[in-house]
């Protein structure tokens, strides 16, 4: 009788169910030609069931020596076996052939009734001559050299099937064995798992020891109980959570690292015992608190029983990983707002490029005689930045549709760094900031804000932010080193970083040293991460220092003082100060007086003008040349007609002074009536 169970047992007794036959091959010295013979052992049988354990490697070891008869054919190149009838009556049911050094399967005529037939540890390649076995509920092939599994499909009673340790390459021909409750393929060289989904009935399968890379195709297996997959090289499964009475799974010595790999036990209902021990993951710190906070279920992890303490501390540390998963997903939704936003701002930013070029080359084309240097040291030059042409990812047009408009800008403090995407983002620099993050900050990042936007902030910058130091500069549109003198009215720079991209001004070989003369007052440290020298400092004096000179000594008087503003009063008001205190109080103040006064007065001639600020002034001086010709104009029209009357005067004098004096002479005439009126005049007058 085949058992009416089979289960995995470790370090369990096995109960043994006994197949009685051991054949022991003898020679014979019977004068009949071809002919084997066999005896047969009378003792009590001891063929030991079929128990699966881990990995199926059994030891039988019961002999058998009663003789039984194997006699070679001339028509067959099979041996032919025969048993007496008195061995058919008390071994009907089974026949064990084991370690009889078989290279064949004899042919085995008038055993209709057999149901057990063992084969183990011999030399077998194939499965030949047993379909006429069709009640066989048991077959053992068990330690031989078959490549292919074969020659069963008449067997539909089939219920066990122990082909371990064999060579095998394939899982196939098993159409017919709808009844297979056991199928064992342990030692073989089985590389994927198929052609067993029809097998509904069964309840064990073995594939421990083959070259299986991943688990899937378990579809239809819905009886199965325990499924061994040790010793392989499997680095993730699939399928498993399809197997509604799976309950034993042994996963002990493969490739697999990562919880997520075998994810789909999670969703296992049946699930009860488990092992993943010789596996990467069982290494991890969090490997037994995850499997337990997933799968609920287990009775025992890796052949050990699950205790209600290792329970609790799973869903202690569960709860605490469920709020780091939260916390990580909002910090993920952050940053991929963040990258659309940058993404956005990105895409307004080369539009914008694009149309100032298409500007640019309309006016080049309507001005070609006269083209202007836009590395030229004069604010009246617009610089234009070259357009970035390349296709966006349709993925990322998608995700900008759903953007808002708000989305156009983006402000970010990372530790001590202030991050300003897009123009829109320099209005942030109106908050109320408060004093421990805006004291916090000491580097502030430009990213896709024009130059000439940013420069008409600066003075809000170095009021909101006092502790900055450090500069970033990514798309800015920095083409001309006369930009670098609007950085001259903050308070202080140690570092300033420009990066290539978006800023044609570093392809001047000189732009460093430019910098480095103009702010020097600013004893700058670092230039887009480079440390700055004494000898630079020197060569940037002698490349440049001609320059503040002339640019001074050409400047008007009223001009140069409109320029210095400030700066030339603390200068007086230091100058004034200082007269009459001892030398050494003056010593000792001078770097104080450096401070005040800032920039060097020559260098403080080189300024820089905006665009959009040289553009005013230029409205403003048409106005007031406008203005001017109209005063003028009233001027000479009024200076004209006085010319005209002076003129017409100078005609008209002469007889007027005649009849003047006429006049005067008649009325003193008669002196008594002169009188007499003259003094009627001042009486009517009071």
């Amino acid at each position: 009788m085949i058992p009416g169970k089979y289960r995995s047992v470790s370090g369990r007794a096995a109960n043994n169910v006994n197949c009685g036959l051991h054949l022991v091959i003898q020679t014979s010295s019977l004068p009949e030609k071809n002919k084997v013979e066999f005896k047969l052992n009378k003792d009590p049988p001891s063929f030991p069931g079929r128990l699966l354990q881990h990995d199926l490697e059994r030891n039988y070891s019961s002999r058998q020596g009663d003789h039984i008869n194997l006699v070679s054919s001339s028509l067959s190149s099979f041996p032919i076996l025969q048993r007496s009838s008195e061995e058919k009556i008390l071994y009907s049911d089974r026949l064990s052939l084991e370690r009889q050094k078989l290279t064949v399967c004899p042919i085995i005529n008038g055993e209709d009734h057999l149901r057990l037939l063992n084969f183990q540890h011999n030399f077998i390649t194939r499965i030949q001559n047993i379909s006429n076995l069709q009640k066989l509920i048991s077959l053992d092939f068990y330690d031989n050299q078959i490549e292919e599994i074969s020659g069963l499909s008449t067997l539909r009673c089939l219920r066990v099937l122990l082909l371990g340790k064999n060579r095998i390459k394939k899982i196939s021909n098993l159409e017919n064995l709808k009844s297979l409750d056991v199928l064992d393929l342990h030692g073989n060289q089985i590389t994927k798992i198929e052609n067993i989904n029809h097998l509904c009935e069964l309840r064990v399968l073995n594939l421990a020891r083959n070259f299986l890379s991943h688990v899937d195709n378990l579809n239809g297996l819905d009886s199965l109980t325990e499924l061994n997959l040790r010793h392989n090289q499997i680095t993730f499964v699939r399928d498993v959570d399809n197997l509604p009475c799976l309950q034993h799974l042994f996963l002990s010595f493969n490739n697999i690292s990562s919880f997520d790999s075998v994810s789909c036990l999670a969703d296992s209902s049946s699930l009860s015992d488990i092992t993943f021990d010789g596996n990467p993951i069982a290494q991890e710190s969090w490997y037994k608190h995850t499997v337990l906070q997933n799968m609920m279920q287990l009775r025992q992890l890796d052949m050990k029983r699950i205790t209600e303490e290792e329970r609790r501390m799973a869903s202690v540390l569960a709860k605490k990983e469920e709020e780091k998963k939260r916390e990580s997903h909002k910090q993920s939704l952050l940053k991929e707002k963040k990258r659309l936003t940058i993404n956005n701002v990105a895409r307004q930013w080369d539009l914008q490029q694009q149309r100032v070029a298409n500007i640019a080359t309309n006016e080049d084309r309507k001005d070609s005689d006269s083209p202007q240097d836009p590395c030229q040291i004069d604010g009246s030059t617009l610089s234009t930045f070259p357009e970035e042409t390349g296709p966006l990812d349709s993925g990322l047009n998608n995700a900008l549709q759903g953007l808002s408009v708000i989305d156009t800008y983006l402000v970010e403090v990372d530790g001590d760094t202030l991050s300003l995407y897009g123009s829109g983002a320099l209005e942030s620099l109106d908050r109320n900031w408060s004093v421990q993050t805006a004291g916090m900050i000491t580097t502030v990042s430009f990213t896709f804000i024009e130059f000439d936007e940013i420069v008409q902030v600066l003075p809000k910058l170095k009021i909101k932010f006092p502790n900055s130091l450090h500069l970033k500069f990514k798309e800015t549109n920095l083409v001309m080193l006369q930009q670098f003198n609007a950085l001259a009215q903050l308070r202080r720079i140690d570092q300033l970083t420009i990066d290539p991209q978006g800023n044609p001004v570093v392809n001047f070989t000189l732009w460093k040293y430019y910098v480095l003369f103009r702010l020097s007052h600013f004893s700058m440290q670092k230039i887009n991460g480079t440390e700055v020298t004494q000898n630079d400092m020197i060569m940037a004096e002698r490349l440049f220092g001609i320059l503040a000179h002339v640019a001074s000594s050409e400047l008007p008087q009223y001009r140069l003082i409109s320029i210095l503003g400030d700066a030339r009063k603390k200068q007086f008001r230091y100058l004034l100060e200082s007269k009459g205190k001892k030398p050494g109080i003056i010593n000792e103040e001078n770097n104080d007086s450096k401070r005040l006064v800032g920039e060097n007065t020559n260098r403080a001639t080189l300024n820089y003008t905006t665009r959009d600020f040289y553009n005013e002034k230029l409205e403003e001086i048409k106005e007031k040349k406008k203005f001017c010709k109209t005063y003028v104009e009233d001027l000479v029209k009024e200076a004209t007609e006085i010319n005209m009357k002076n003129e017409a005067l100078q005609k008209l004098w002469p007889q007027m002074f005649i009849e003047l004096v006429r006049d005067a002479v008649i009325e003193i005439r008669n002196k008594n009536s002169y009188m007499k009126l003259c003094l009627q005049q001042i009486t009517d007058q009071k």
